[in-house]
């Protein structure tokens, strides 16, 4: 599709459940034509109103290139917090073409009363405090792409929740159940007491979607591995959600 000089053309790097509100937001508004990218790592993902395209863009200028072929006038990186490769990606295309970009990030979670994190400053990080306390039985929720990080720890066995197979080295011991969220605070406790899970590792991604377990596992004494999630790129404005973005994206200083 060719672009429209009269219409404002967002482009949602998404896979979130903010790049879809954001979408879902600006569906029926006529001055704004939206395309989502979707990197492809699910099989089968659910998809957002609007344009979408799957698949990667080839690095930044393969990024740049694309924003000034399709007339983007506007660029909101939704993806995960700890998509980091994208959002450098992303924020180098901005600095190439000069088009306005947004990075959407929900806000991180905190412990609560009752809570016992460890934070953990990357995937590594968590797979040598694991090593080390000799945890036994680990509710591994940090994303099948980075399996094989803990792939060499023989000795703890590991419970996965994934919506598609893990691809590439895992660990030995290790159970997978191939599941799609949200799930509720019953299905947590559940699924804590049912493998007598002794510690729960996971990405501080924040929102609600995935906030059961945490709240499951301060009911039940399970101590909890937090890996810290990288910063937003350096120069790039953050909106904290959907509402932030479109007060963004109507601003003065980002119309056309």
């Amino acid at each position: 599709m060719s672009a429209d000089p009269a219409r404002t053309h967002v482009l949602i790097l998404g896979g979130t459940t903010e790049a879809r509100r954001l979408a879902q937001a600006l569906e029926h508004e006529p001055s704004y034509r939206v395309t989502t990218s979707l990197a492809g790592r699910v099989a089968a993902p659910v998809l957002p109103p609007g344009e979408t395209r799957i698949g990667g863009f080839g690095g930044t200028a393969g990024l740049a290139a694309w924003i000034t072929g399709h007339g983007v006038t506007h660029v909101v990186d939704a993806t995960h917090p700890f998509a980091e490769r994208m959002s450098f990606n992303a924020a180098g295309a901005g600095a190439l073409t000069g088009v306005p970009l947004l990075a959407l990030r929900r806000p991180g979670w905190s412990p609560g009363p009752g809570d016992a994190w460890t934070f953990a400053e990357s995937l590594e990080d968590a797979a040598g405090l694991l090593a080390r306390r000799g945890a036994g039985r680990v509710f591994l929720t940090t994303g099948r792409m980075g399996l094989h990080t803990f792939a060499h720890l023989t000795e703890p066995w590991f419970l996965v929740r994934s919506v598609d197979p893990p691809a590439g080295p895992v660990p030995p011991r290790l159970e997978v159940l191939l599941e799609r969220g949200p799930f509720t605070l019953p299905d947590e406790r559940e699924l804590l007491a049912r493998h007598r899970i002794d510690v729960l590792v996971t990405k501080d991604s924040g929102g609600s979607a995935t906030a059961p377990k945490l709240a499951a596992a301060r009911e039940a004494g399970v101590p909890v591995l937090v890996v810290r999630r990288p910063a937003v790129p350096a120069g790039v404005a953050e909106a904290p959600s959907v509402e932030a973005a479109l007060r963004w994206l109507a601003g003065p200083d980002h119309r056309r």
